[in-house]
């Protein structure tokens, strides 16, 4: 192997003299060697003196560690050496990044003259080079991970040698995929479940994940790695996370799973962060088409019926603009179900965390972007979870009145046992039937702390087709929270006490959940407390499960029965195809669901979209519950407790 690299101009740095040095000492074997850590490797190829040179380099230097490959692999996966610079680039910190990517002040250097390479070094570095690309390493790891490239990291201080399987990065401006985005028609196709009932197609544990690769600190796509929580009495949580860089900057994306087991619980972490992966930025390369909402006319989807903020927030929040109808923006390809063509959709409502100056009318979340093993299983998650967030909001801001369901009339040991793990920390706790004027089972959950001591309240919801598995989520996701909530109300109490006096200071995700920790908040949470009625399981869904439950065995009818009620409710259900080359690879399918007129979920007091949009006063109307619509003095303005 013979590489030649070519650099501009040397940049004066010990990083780059100690290139050099590096360079002369495998000169015999032809190897490539750049920099890593000096130059910004995810932005423009002027950027970086490297540019030509990455691609086939085969040693990497940071200050830190010399990478050597990509090499190895079945050949099914080939990744270059950008994509390694760009999977390594977005694993440093937050400090190094911003450097890199936003020309900040880098930390200041105590060590002038390092890295040192000495002769041992050298050595080491020619040794290591020669046996990866002679084939006497073998790939490490499970076979998922042993198909992909290699990365073997020689460690500058300890001189451990460590080794990585690198995923190709689709993002990669010389070896990933070059795609026009383009309409994707979508017919649901059969698809019989393993048994009558199952929610899911394949098991978690099923997938042929390359789970190294996914998590590990020199190539990892979804993070530096995982962290287990073995003192958490409630479940064995795992998780992991990433910073991913959006319009707003840097953000720290958490994934993670909860299960009764680690094991259980990785499994479904890794696929949460895949799903996140996929609806944070679209990952398939080429351009997306720009253009305004005028031009585009009725092929495009009005971003107002997903809703916008009150007008003072766009005049006194300098983050969001006014959606200008003709403004160009970047829009992606969706399928309206309900009309069977092919739908424009803005892109800020897709990749929830992309976004330009031009397009920052609101920021959306993860809402409505879902993992399966088919576009059919991953739509059906993406609608249960609009209609359960729908159905929350609905019930939080229009006060409406919720039956508690008797927990002791089901036959579920998983519900038992949640319940004693909660009354064992301290908590009773309770769920509602939160269906308002859909049909399909939602089940809001609360935990209320015994002692009426701080983290008194904690929320979580569920949406399925079998309704002891919508209670399971909802207090699955209730039993996730109540370990930490008395602890991070503690910490938080001033800044906690002040969002009650001021809810314009309730402005991220955690405020909102972490606010009904205080005992302060028991008036607004009274309707759960005092529910219309406590009915046995069996009754609250005699219906539901006598007549309108679809029971044919084919998920491709739960989801039909879900757009159909969607559809019958005055929605259009469009579906946008986010999945990953990486998530193909390992046989899943990622999508968004857009299901204009919903309410949105959304997080700070100031950017909530739900409390103005037709349907928050007029569901309760189609649903039987009042004679009229909401009008302005009922609608109920507190920050909703949805974690």
């Amino acid at each position: 192997m013979t590489t030649t690299v070519s650099v501009r101009a040397a940049d004066g740095t010990p990083l780059e003299e100690a290139r050099r040095t590096l360079a002369g000492a495998l000169a015999g074997q032809g190897a490539g060697v750049v920099t890593l850590g000096v130059h910004d490797a995810l932005g423009p190829r002027s950027a970086d003196p490297f540019a030509a040179a990455r691609p086939t380099a085969t040693v990497h230097l940071s200050s830190r560690a010399v990478l050597v490959g990509p090499w190895g692999g079945d050949g099914t996966s080939p990744a270059c050496g950008r994509c390694l610079a760009m999977r390594h680039q977005r694993l440093r910190s937050r400090s190094e990044r911003d450097a890199l990517e936003t020309g900040s002040r880098p930390p200041v250097t105590v060590t002038p003259r390092w890295p040192l390479l000495t002769p041992y070094v050298r050595d080491a570095t020619a040794a290591l080079h020669e046996a990866v690309y002679a084939g006497t390493v073998r790939e490490p790891g499970e076979p998922a991970d042993r198909a992909l490239p290699q990365v073997s990291r020689l460690d500058l201080e300890t001189l451990q040698v460590r080794t990585y399987p690198l995923l190709a990065d689709p993002l990669c401006p010389d070896c990933g995929p070059r795609t026009q985005d383009a309409p994707a028609p979508f017919v649901p196709a059969p698809r019989p479940t393993p048994r009558p009932g199952a929610r899911y197609l394949r098991a978690a544990s099923s997938y042929p994940l390359p789970r190294a690769a996914l998590a590990n600190p020199v190539t990892g796509a979804l993070g530096g790695g995982t962290w287990i929580n073995v003192t958490s009495p409630t479940t064995a949580p795992v998780a992991g996370s990433v910073f991913m860089r959006g319009y707003a900057g840097l953000t720290d994306v958490t994934w993670s799973g909860q299960a009764n087991s680690f094991t259980g619980s990785r499994d479904l972490a890794f696929l949460e962060g895949l799903e996140r992966y996929a609806g944070t930025h679209r990952r398939t390369g080429g351009r997306l088409l720009t253009a305004s909402y005028e031009e585009l006319g009725d092929r495009a989807l009005d971003p107002a019926e997903c809703g916008f903020y009150a007008p003072e927030t766009y005049r006194d929040d300098p983050m969001v603009s006014p959606f200008d109808p003709r403004r160009p923006i970047p829009w992606v390809y969706g399928h309206s179900l309900r009309d069977d063509r092919p739908v424009l959709v803005p892109a800020r409502l897709v990749h929830y965390s992309a976004g330009l100056a031009a397009d920052n009318f609101v920021f959306e979340c993860s809402n409505g972007c879902a993992i399966g093993s088919c576009r059919e299983e991953a739509l059906l998650g993406a609608l249960l979870e609009l209609i359960e967030r729908d159905a929350f909001l609905l019930g939080w801001y229009g006060g409406l009145p919720l039956t508690e369901i008797d927990l002791a009339s089901l036959a579920s040991p998983a519900v038992r046992a949640m319940a004693d793990r909660a009354a064992l920390h301290g908590y009773d706790v309770h769920a509602f039937d939160n269906r308002i004027d859909l049909a399909v089972p939602v089940v809001t959950g609360l935990a209320v702390r015994r002692d009426g001591g701080p983290g008194l309240f904690s929320f979580g919801a569920g949406a399925a087709l079998d309704p002891e598995a919508a209670v399971e989520a909802a207090l699955s996701e209730v039993l996730t929270y109540i370990p930490h909530l008395p602890g991070q109300v503690a910490e938080r109490r001033p800044e906690l006490e002040a969002m009650a006096d001021d809810f314009t200071l309730v402005r991220h995700l955690k405020d909102h959940a972490q606010l009904f920790g205080l005992p302060r908040m028991a008036p607004h949470v009274r309707p759960y407390l005092e529910p219309v009625e406590v009915r046995p399981m069996a009754e609250v869904y005699a219906s539901w499960n006598a007549v309108e439950r679809p029971r044919t065995g084919d998920l491709r009818d739960d989801l039909l029965h879900c757009v159909r009620e969607l559809t019958r409710a005055g929605h259009d259900v469009i579906v946008v195809d986010q999945t990953t080359p990486e998530q193909r690879r390992a046989g899943l399918s990622t999508v968004c669901a857009v299901v204009p007129g919903l309410l949105p979920i959304d997080f700070g007091w100031s950017r909530q979209r739900a409390p103005y949009l037709p349907r928050l006063r007029s569901a309760p109307r189609r649903a039987g519950l009042r004679e009229r619509d909401l009008d302005e003095a009922e609608i109920r303005r507190v920050p909703h407790p949805f974690p």
